[in-house]
């Protein structure tokens, strides 16, 4: 009678395992996108400041993404834009120096 009293029924459960699993996972799953962020250098998504950023620039499908405040706002310049009546077309060419400064060059 005293060896049941004794004996740790924790070892027996099954369920105890998949949560186990579970934290292990999740561990895992939040890793990994810490990991992307810092691998596409996407780390000013998480900050305070505003900032501008341009994926596949001069290509048909070109997205300029763009964070005021806490709203970010997606724009895909296009010749006919639906719903939204905005035009967008290239005009011009923005080249960065060595030393940091900025040229833009109108077509």
């Amino acid at each position: 009678m005293r060896r049941r009293i004794l004996q740790d029924n924790d070892d027996q459960d099954p369920v105890a395992m998949l949560s186990n699993l579970f934290d292990v996972a999740m561990v895992f799953a939040v890793a990994l996108m810490v990991a992307l962020v810092f691998k596409f250098n996407m780390t000013e998504i998480f900050s305070q400041e505003d900032y501008t950023i341009v994926k596949n620039p001069g290509q048909e499908n070109m997205e300029i993404i763009t964070k005021e405040g806490q709203t970010i706002n997606k724009y895909k310049p296009s010749e006919n834009q639906d719903g939204s009546g905005k035009k967008g077309r290239k005009v011009g060419v923005a080249y960065q120096l060595e030393n940091g400064e900025i040229i833009y060059v109108p077509e």
